[in-house]
């Protein structure tokens, strides 16, 4: 195999990268601009055509810049390749990697939580999650239909409006320094006028590095008992 001299080598290298990430031909002035190698476009040129005659890149048609060949990679791989570098990008890939793994594996569990909390109560189930930006709520529907809500329609626009405004139901929810013990806001004991027709139960919740909050809101004529219960359970459910 050739040794390559350190500039020759940098543009092998420099085209063999910018292929690699656009799978098109690489032509000289990208070399030369993205690569910020120091030195004329004629000398880039004059370069690549040292490496094209030693069967390391190659013209795939005429108005086209220039790929990398087998011999250009195996060139590349023995030869340009910082092992070191490599390593540490892919050791930090690797760990953002596990973090968006992470981070969906609790959205699931958190998405999973309140969609059984929903089904079990006629209440809304809501959380937030893990990015701690937003919150989700499931059950609406089943909340309305209770004859608080079917008499009082406006006392049931109010509840969908605090719940339509997500960013800011959760910044209420911040000052209420919840902890993972449920508490429970029945009627004007609630920050938010629009919900002082109803209760609110609320705890939070980790899975791992990533926590939020889980809870139910309905008419302040609910079973407090089985549901504080039931979020508990639900609670645990993530938890593990």
């Amino acid at each position: 195999m050739i040794p390559l001299d350190a500039r020759k080598g940098q543009i092998l290298a420099a085209i063999i990268q910018q292929f690699t990430e656009t799978a098109e031909p690489v032509g000289s002035k990208t070399v030369l601009i993205r690569y910020q190698l120091s030195v004329s476009p004629a000398t880039i040129r004059n370069d690549m055509s040292f490496l094209e005659n030693e069967g390391l890149i190659y013209q795939p048609h005429t108005s086209a810049g220039r790929v990398p060949t087998n011999k250009g990679y195996r060139l590349y791989i023995d030869q340009l390749v910082d092992y070191d570098k490599a390593a540490k990008l892919a050791k930090e890939h690797l760990k953002n990697v596990r973090k968006a793994v992470a981070r969906k594996q609790a959205e699931y569990k958190v998405h999973e939580a309140v969609s059984l909390l929903s089904q079990a109560i006629p209440h809304v189930s809501f959380a937030s999650l893990p990015d701690n930006e937003r919150t989700f709520y499931l059950g609406l529907s089943n909340m309305l239909k209770q004859p608080e809500f079917l008499e009082q329609p406006l006392q049931a626009s109010q509840v969908i409006e605090v719940l339509e405004e997500k960013t800011h139901f959760l910044k209420i929810l911040d000052q209420l320094n919840i902890d993972e013990a449920p508490q429970i806001f029945i009627g004007k004991e609630n920050i938010l006028p629009q919900i002082e027709s109803c209760s609110l139960i609320v705890c939070r919740y980790h899975h791992g590095e990533y926590k939020g909050y889980l809870g139910l809101l309905g008419p302040t004529r609910m079973a407090y008992g089985f549901n504080i219960a039931l979020l508990k359970e639900v609670q645990k459910l993530i938890h593990d």
